[in-house]
């Protein structure tokens, strides 16, 4: 073979090493007038590229003429090798009989070595169609003739995708000894396309073993390299939206979905990949609590699938669209019996959502009352509590509770419920990211509802309070994995701090700040993305709540209020004097309305003139405590209280209540956050330290006052109040007060922000902290504000310092007046150093304030968290 022939034989491996360089290569090669032969390599690298990274239509066209000229060329070989190339763009454009056609030739064509190349094409379409037995016998027949051949890349080709099918068919351990294999054969090679596909796919191994963040690393990583290749990641894109999706970050997941769709429209890309980026998009709508636009999704989703002959994605699509009907209130019993048709299918095919299926068509039966039914279906799902990943369990453990349900067996839905939940508790803990634990209790929403409909019935209140700490605040349960030292992560948090710095001045000067909110954006994205990486590290699943524990600590005087929501309603449980008491109170939407006009009222009361607006609040106050606390608020003694409320009620501010008004009242994510924060002891050489951040229209006018009561305080301010340096004085600082600009980020809890010298100090700078303030007061608003996600879980600056160290935060939930928070300040410090918890100086603080609307209406928007 000549020089020009090795030239022109080296483009078809360069595709996916180089694919830039070979499609210039390629038609270069073009325009030279080459003979017969070449021109068909030439055509087929073009079609390769424009299958893969562009238009679909383009790429039929080049790999018909790279076919013809093949012909012309009378190349046994070469022709079949562009037959196998041509089928897979004809099966991706949704042409599958033609595409098969294609293949049947190429396999007669081709001998030997070109003929292993051709069966290992078309496994991989038999895996494009979800015919995963065919795939597996073509990729059989291939690997031994490969290996024989010593084509070292297209045997890890091969062993690449037979890890793939395994991993449809559930089989995670056959699935890595390929991915193992396949990786040691890429390191010898310079296919960087291929390793970036190697990358990715161990991703999705390492997903489909329950290990959520090692997964997003990897497709992070796949992504890069693809990025440096420059070319599409439609695929990544489908996997990547299932990860996020079984991190509970399915909006996400749902905007990514629909990006890369409207991506692949505008380059005519492939059929196929639509089909699969809407049935990605259509469960990440259902999921998002969006049935309507599941329902679209997946029915077009549907229709592709069904033009493209692909049985196994469209009997997956048809589940997801099934339980879309269902999420909008359709229930019929020929919705029953195609979701048992569906079931069936996907068990033919061994596919691992059989179960779901089995346990959809057993709900909806439960629904229309078709107990024998039901329990049919809900049988076979029940098998897979026992096996297989942790969601696959939990799907398991979710239709033996619904069993037991039907059977009228308590007993029984308790004890599924608490196995589901304890899978659900060992997953969560191998998840770093405090986000990340605390989306993914979402999954166990369905069995924490059933066990406290349980233990209402025949458990009483204790085991009602039981079930209701057992899944809320379990974030807070453990320490957060704290983020590595990785340099790329801290230079990221400096660059966001100073890009969001550079931002802010630029709004306050009415400078454009377009590109420096898009490079914030980026920043912030990178930055989380490396914090979803973090693996867990805290065995177990933190502390067991125990009643008779709580009880002994309230002692006689101290009464906490959880507040349990069962089908919409407040069930108040009342614990003190070693007794729990349970009440009922209003229905939770309408608590909900009530504590939005409070917030309003707040907000106006905040400024000068609005007087006349403090009896329609306090108003407000009464009949939150009405819908709140009903009956209970008689039986709250004369003691302190403390108060947990469900996620949703994060921003009542509790001492506007009229019962709750006068009291010593603290507010706690959970009952065994409060019992934790009692435990917690303060730092023997803790020092005090106060912080006065930019921009505060009193210029922080406390915290002067504050540094010569405390003589050996140390004080930050101006420029020394920069981030390295606060964190540094806070880490295990006794009392922290921070008057700073909060700024809270319903979008990305985890970057709400205090203002400093330098820029936004967030959520993710404390949780890098050894130990929070034992104490910590922040004075300025929006501090206390929470982000409610997963189950019954918390994400905040508030949220964030419990679990490190911190036993009592005093914040705020509301816009306040800063010149009349100097005043409360000043009482609140009194009372500490009369040796007064957080809850007892702020209780004195309000009451020492005047009497007046805009002072009265400040002391309610704080709070007291905790039980320092």
């Amino acid at each position: 073979m000549t020089a020009g022939n090795d030239s022109v034989a080296a483009l078809l491996p360069m595709v996916f090493a180089d694919p830039g360089e070979a499609l210039t290569r390629a038609r270069a090669l073009l325009d030279a007038d080459p003979d017969p032969s070449h021109a068909s390599v030439a055509h087929q690298v073009i079609g390769i590229w424009q299958r893969d990274f562009g238009d679909l239509r383009l790429a039929l066209n080049h790999l018909r003429r790279a076919r013809d000229f093949a012909a012309r060329a009378d190349s046994a070989d070469r022709e079949a090798d562009v037959l196998a190339t041509l089928g897979v763009a004809l099966v991706h454009a949704g042409r599958t009989r033609e595409g098969l056609a294609a293949f049947e030739r190429g396999v007669a064509r081709g001998g030997g070595h070109t003929r292993a190349r051709v069966l290992y094409r078309r496994a991989y379409v038999w895996w494009v169609l979800g015919r995963h037995r065919e795939a597996l016998e073509d990729v059989r027949r291939a690997v031994p003739v490969l290996r024989q051949a010593e084509d070292v890349i297209w045997t890890a080709r091969a062993l690449t995708l037979r890890a793939t099918v395994h991993l449809a068919l559930g089989s995670v351990e056959r699935a890595e000894a390929d991915f193992t294999a396949a990786e040691a054969l890429w390191d010898t090679t310079g296919q960087e396309h291929d390793k970036a596909d190697a990358v990715e796919s161990r991703g999705l191994a390492a997903f489909r073993s329950g290990d959520v963040p090692v997964a997003l690393r990897l497709l992070d990583e796949a992504e890069e390299r693809y990025a440096r290749l420059g070319t599409p990641t439609f695929m990544l894109n489908i996997r990547r939206c299932e990860v996020l999706m079984a991190a509970g970050l399915a909006p996400e997941a749902l905007a990514e979905a629909d990006a890369a769709i409207r991506k692949l429209d505008g380059i005519g890309g492939q059929s196929t990949r639509k089909a699969e980026l809407l049935l990605a998009a259509a469960r990440a709508a259902r999921l998002a609590g969006d049935p309507h636009t599941a329902i679209a999704r997946a029915a077009l989703a549907v229709r592709l699938f069904a033009g493209q002959r692909r049985t196994w994605w469209e009997t997956h699509a048809r589940l997801v669209l099934i339980e879309a009907r269902h999420a909008a209130g359709r229930g019929s019993g020929r919705l029953v019996a195609d979701a048992a048709a569906v079931a069936e299918k996907l068990a033919s095919f061994g596919a691992p959502a059989a179960p779901e299926a089995s346990l959809l068509a057993g709900r909806i039966a439960l629904g229309l009352g078709w107990t024998a039914d039901a329990e049919r279906h809900l049988a076979v799902a029940a098998r897979s509590r026992h096996g297989g990943p942790p969601l696959a369990r939990m799907t398991g453990w979710a239709a033996q509770a619904l069993r037991a349900r039907a059977a009228g067996s308590a007993r029984g839905v308790l004890e599924a419920c608490r196995r589901g939940l304890d899978v659900l508790d060992d997953h969560r803990m191998t998840l770093g990211a405090s986000e990340l634990r605390a989306r993914a209790t979402e999954q166990g929403a369905e069995l924490a509802a059933l066990a406290q409909r349980a233990s209402l019935v025949s458990g009483g209140p204790r085991r009602l309070l039981v079930w209701s700490e057992r899944w809320r605040a379990t974030v807070l349960s453990t320490a957060p994995t704290r983020p590595p030292a990785d340099p790329e992560l801290l230079s990221g948090m400096t660059a966001f701090r100073e890009i969001a710095s550079r931002a802010e001045a630029a709004r306050m000067e009415g400078r454009p700040v377009l590109a420096l909110e898009r490079e914030q954006r980026r920043l912030e994205r990178e930055i989380r993305s490396r914090t979803l990486h973090m693996r867990g590290e805290a065995p177990g699943a933190g502390d067991r709540f125990e009643v008779g524990t709580l009880l002994e600590r309230l002692g006689d005087e101290v009464r906490l209020v959880e507040l349990a929501v069962l089908d919409g309603r407040v069930q108040v449980l009342l614990c003190g004097q070693g007794r729990v008491r349970r009440f009922e109170a209003g229905l939770l939407a309408e608590a909900e309305t009530e504590a939005e006009h409070v917030q309003a009222g707040l907000r106006r009361l905040a400024h000068p003139g609005a007087e006349a607006r403090l009896p329609v609040v306090e108003a407000a106050g009464r009949r939150l405590e009405e819908l709140l606390l009903g009956p209970a608020a008689a039986h709250l003694g004369g003691g302190p209280v403390v108060i947990v409320p469900p996620g949703r009620l994060h921003r009542v501010p509790w001492a506007l209540l009229p019962s709750l008004r006068e009291r010593v009242l603290s507010v706690s994510p959970s009952a065994g956050s409060w019992l934790r924060a009692k435990e917690t002891a303060p730092p023997p050489d803790g020092c005090h330290v106060l912080v006065r951040g930019p921009g505060l229209a009193t210029g922080g006018a406390e915290v002067p006052e504050l540094a010569g009561r405390y003589g050996c305080a140390t004080v930050l301010e101006e420029g020394e109040a920069r981030v390295p340096r606060v964190l540094e004085e806070l880490d295990g600082a006794a009392l922290a007060h921070i008057a700073a600009h909060g700024t809270f980020r319903a979008d990305s809890p985890l970057f709400s922000s205090l203002r400093m010298a330098d820029g936004p100090i967030v959520v993710h700078d404390f949780e890098r902290l050894d130990r929070s303030p034992y104490r910590i007061i922040l004075s300025c608003c929006d501090t206390a504000r929470l982000a409610s996600v997963g189950a019954d879980e918390l994400l905040g600056l508030v949220t964030a310092l419990l679990p490190l160290g911190t036993a009592g935060v005093v914040a705020c939930s509301a816009p306040v007046n800063d010149a009349a928070v100097v005043p409360l300040m000043l009482a609140l410090h009194k009372g500490l150093d009369a040796g007064l918890s957080l809850a007892e100086a702020l209780r004195d603080a309000r009451a020492a304030l005047p009497g007046d609307a805009l002072h009265q209406a400040t002391g309610w928007a704080f709070s007291a968290f905790g039980a320092a």
